[in-house]
């Protein structure tokens, strides 16, 4: 277990800068972009094409959310017609370590989430803390 100072936490754990991190990728694509472009520049269309059920309207938003945070950058061809490449930056590449973590805690615990919370396990009147 990690203590607040080991994530250069300040006063109050609401100042962490270990939610910078999550809250950057808490969309639902953000992550799964930044995977699927850890071997390389991808083309729009094949980043369509590797990730399945996203529409190209919420990748491009997902691409210009992860520009604009700096993870990824972009890359226009001076071609006709024009070409747009994207890419991991440093921060980005980064971050496919952690995003793999996470996978594996996903296939550990993810189904055992998934049913506490179809079946409600918390007692019937339990508070939370």
């Amino acid at each position: 277990m990690m203590l607040e100072d080991d994530l250069a936490c300040e006063k109050f754990a609401a100042d962490c800068r270990a939610r910078v991190p999550f809250e950057m990728l808490s969309n639902r694509w953000d992550s799964v972009v930044v995977y699927q472009l850890r071997h390389g520049p991808m083309r729009p269309k094949a980043l369509l094409l590797r990730i399945g059920s996203i529409s190209p309207k919420v990748l491009n938003a997902s691409l210009r959310r992860l520009e604009d945070n700096g993870l990824v950058s972009r890359h226009v061809y001076a071609e006709a017609p024009p070409r747009v490449d994207y890419a991991l930056t440093e921060a980005g590449a980064a971050l496919v370590g952690p995003i793999r973590e996470m996978g594996r805690w996903a296939e550990k615990y993810a189904d055992a989430l998934v049913a506490s919370q179809d079946g409600g396990t918390r007692p019937p009147g339990a508070e939370c803390d």
